[in-house]
This record gives C-alpha cells, sequence and structure tokens, in this order.
C-alpha cells in the first residue's frame, strides 16, 4: 500500500479584505513561494498552484510560478490545482510541464480539467458550446504526447501535428497525471476508464454523498482492465487547522465568509455568511469541511479513507487572506500531527 500522501495547495486569490484592501499580486506570489518552502521543510508531500485568469488571482501564469518553487524547494512534489487543459494548448501544457520537471529532478506532476471559473474560454477564443469536446480532444492529445516523442495527430480544435517533436521530455518516464473531478459521474467514469488518478475537489456537504462517484471510478478502472493497485484518488478542498476545533473554527470563520462573500456577488448570488454556530458541527468525522483540530481532521481523513480508498489529502489553507503565520502553524500541524495520526491508524 502506498503511503498515504499530505500536502496543501493555494488558487492565488487576492480578494480584498473587511476593509476592501488588496494585497499586491508581488506580494501574494512571494506569499505563495513562502508556504511552499514551509510545506517542503515542514515535510509534506505535495503542494499546488491553481490556475486562475482574472485580476483578483495572481496564477495566470502557474507553471512558472511552480518553476520558481521548484527552485526554491528539494523534496516537496508540485503540481497544478488544476490547468484548465480545455481552453490551453496540451502541447504548450506538456512542454511547460516536462521543463518544470527537469528544473525540479523529478518532482513534477500535473491535474487536468475543466476549472470552476470559466473566464478562459473567451480569454482564448473557446466556445463554451464546445465544453464537453474541447475537454476530451485536448486531454486525449495530452495523453498522446506523454507516449511518443515524435507526434502526428488531428483533431477538430487545434492545428494538426505532423511528426511534431514534442520537447524537452522530463526526467520521469511520464508525468504522474490526475484528473480533477467535482461533482460529475461521467467524469469519474472517464478517469477510471483511462487508468488516471482522480482528484476530487470536495467543499461541504456529506462524504456519503461522493462514495457513489468513487464507487463509479474504481469500478470504472477494473472493467477496462487496469491495475487499481497503481491507481489513486486524492481528496482537496478547503481546510484550517489550529491547536483546538474550537480556535480553528474561530480563526477560519472570517476568511471563510469574506471569500464566498466575495465570489458570490460576484456572480451575482446573495450575500453568504455563515456562523460560528453553522459551522462547528462541520467539525464532525462525518462531514467534508476539512477545518478543526489536528485530530479532528485526521478522523475525517481516515473516515472518508473508508469510503473513497483515496491515499492523498490537499488543503486549501490561504483562502480568504489567512495571515501568512497562520498558515504555517496549519502546515506545521498537518505535517507533525495529523500526517503520524493517519499514517499509523493506515498501516495497522
Amino acid at each position: 500500500m502506498k503511503q498515504f500522501e499530505l500536502g496543501i495547495y493555494s488558487l492565488g486569490e487576492r480578494i480584498p479584505d473587511a476593509n476592501g484592501n488588496s494585497r499586491t499580486a508581488q506580494s501574494r506570489i512571494e506569499e505563495i513561494i513562502q508556504m511552499a518552502k514551509m510545506a517542503d521543510e515542514a515535510g509534506l508531500d505535495i503542494f499546488g498552484v491553481g490556475e486562475h485568469h482574472r485580476l483578483d488571482f495572481v496564477t495566470s501564469s502557474y507553471a512558472m510560478l511552480l518553476a520558481a518553487i521548484a527552485r526554491e524547494t528539494k523534496n516537496i512534489k508540485l503540481t497544478s490545482t488544476l490547468s484548465v487543459i480545455s481552453t490551453a494548448d496540451p502541447v504548450r501544457v506538456y512542454e511547460d510541464f516536462a521543463t518544470l520537471d527537469l528544473l525540479s529532478n523529478g518532482r513534477t506532476e500535473i491535474i487536468l480539467g475543466r476549472g470552476a471559473f470559466l473566464e478562459s474560454f473567451s480569454l482564448f477564443g473557446a466556445s463554451l458550446n464546445d465544453y464537453n469536446e474541447l475537454f476530451e480532444e485536448k486531454l486525449n492529445l495530452f495523453l498522446k504526447l506523454q507516449e511518443q516523442e515524435v507526434v502526428s495527430w488531428q483533431g477538430n480544435f487545434r492545428s494538426p501535428l505532423r511528426s511534431a517533436q514534442i520537447a524537452p521530455r522530463p526526467v520521469q518516464k511520464k508525468l504522474p497525471l490526475w484528473i480533477g473531478v467535482g461533482g460529475t459521474p461521467a467524469s469519474a467514469v472517464r478517469a477510471g476508464r483511462l487508468g488516471l488518478n482522480m482528484a476530487l475537489g470536495l467543499l461541504g456537504g456529506r462524504p456519503e454523498s461522493v462514495k457513489p462517484l468513487t464507487d463509479l471510478y474504481w469500478e470504472a478502472a477494473r472493467e477496462a482492465g487496469h491495475d487499481v493497485s497503481e491507481l489513486r484518488v486524492s481528496v482537496t478542498g478547503h481546510s484550517y487547522i489550529a491547536k483546538t476545533g474550537e480556535q480553528a473554527i474561530t480563526e477560519f470563520l472570517p476568511h471563510y465568509n469574506q471569500y464566498f462573500h466575495y465570489f458570490s456577488k460576484d456572480r451575482g448570488y446573495p450575500h453568504y455568511h455563515t456562523s460560528a454556530e453553522q459551522l462547528t458541527p462541520q467539525r464532525a468525522p462525518g462531514q467534508i469541511l476539512a477545518v478543526g483540530s489536528a485530530e479532528e481532521l485526521a478522523e475525517k481523513i481516515l473516515y472518508q479513507h473508508e469510503l473513497f480508498g483515496h491515499s492523498r489529502f490537499m488543503g486549501q489553507f490561504d483562502m480568504g487572506g489567512q495571515p501568512l503565520a497562520r498558515v504555517e502553524k496549519a502546515i506545521d500541524l498537518l505535517a507533525n500531527k495529523v500526517a503520524p495520526i493517519v499514517r499509523g491508524a493506515l498501516s495497522k
């Protein structure tokens, strides 16, 4: 059995705080690099950066940011969380991440998906009418690039490739590839059928509602003849850890509310506000939101492991402007408190 992995990721948002102040893009980028260094030094397994193309994010060139992180870290794996392959050129994405693998000496992974934000469609001239077809075609092309150094290919949404040399090649024979899945059963089935790892983005609710999705994934992989012992599922989502569960709620809540209020307003949804009384029950093992003490988070991960069979957890600790000093403490708790409990329980 593969060792259970734990890590963190950032989407790089720089939304205004309660006083209307936003950090500069430069300071936010530096903060993300510092987070990655902290995670590496603490001994976490994986650090991710998500792709966004808006003024209130700093991660449009996420591969370049990961490259900077690669030169500031030694051991931690680096991944996208996630790459919006539907509106990108798979050749360019492959070249970027193969280069990242060379820069990091083989520490690169990639999560491909559609993303929860749609700004890249108009920005790069893609039509939402082709939403499914774009993803299918570009994913299949990326898989072909993984297999062949010289590629001939033709599709509907990109110019043909005729004996194209795809360079450089990474340190690893293949870049570890994950498919980002929200709540769509067809996406879980596709990932399983193709024999690709599945990265679940879970924001709330009860894990029992997600179990049918992971069941479909494992079933599709088995039916396609893949060795499921070689496949992995990860859980990613909003997260925060403090010394006690009460402290975690107190420190997390204002930033959680600020984050959702900002994006609810941006999308024309009603004002978003959660009270401490409403959020406190989310600390229970049978709830997805990964907020609480180290012991509570470990219990939550173990409970989900029984349902999903997953072997990786990644938390978004910096959402809503959480101060870096608090993020550092949460990283320490994840590495030195949560990880030993989870791994000890799973090794029995």
